[in-house]
């Protein structure tokens, strides 16, 4: 074991890290968000009864998005996959327009030429090869032609 590397491998990195106590940085920009629309909804209805009535859903909805889970996973996970869900048709539907005929077309294999053979160099012949080994051993001061 004295020669090998150890590397540190990173854990638990579905964990958010903990800003203020027990509170992770995305519940405290959601509740600075809920806080800043309930300022502007005390702004807007000046009247303590219209403010509770409107506030305490904001502020119900607000806890829900920052702090309840569903199967470990943040809400706002859950409510984007059931946006995404009802997005896309979850039916699929079997085209019967096309008959056997068409079928067979489409199951036909394309076919592709094949692609050429790579280029082959000739090989050094010996003699050469072994001159060259010469002129390099010797620095350049074998002269094959003398």
């Amino acid at each position: 074991m004295a020669g090998r590397n150890q590397f540190v491998v990173p854990q638990f990195l579905d964990v958010e890290a903990k800003i203020i106590g027990p509170v992770t940085a995305r519940q405290f920009i959601i509740f600075l968000a809920i806080l800043l629309i309930e300022f502007i909804l005390y702004r807007v209805f000046l009247s303590l009864a219209l403010q509770l009535i409107v506030g305490l859903p904001v502020l119900a909805l607000g806890a829900i998005f920052a702090f309840f889970k569903v199967n470990g996973q943040p809400f706002h996970y859950i409510i984007l996959n059931v946006v995404q869900t009802m997005r896309k048709p979850s039916l699929r539907v079997w085209d019967k327009t096309l008959s056997d005929a068409d079928i067979r077309i489409f199951l036909k294999p394309v076919e592709v030429a094949p692609p050429p053979p790579p280029a082959v160099k000739s090989p050094i012949e010996k003699g050469r090869l072994s001159e060259l080994t010469l002129v390099v051993n010797t620095g350049g001061s074998y002269n094959p032609e003398n």
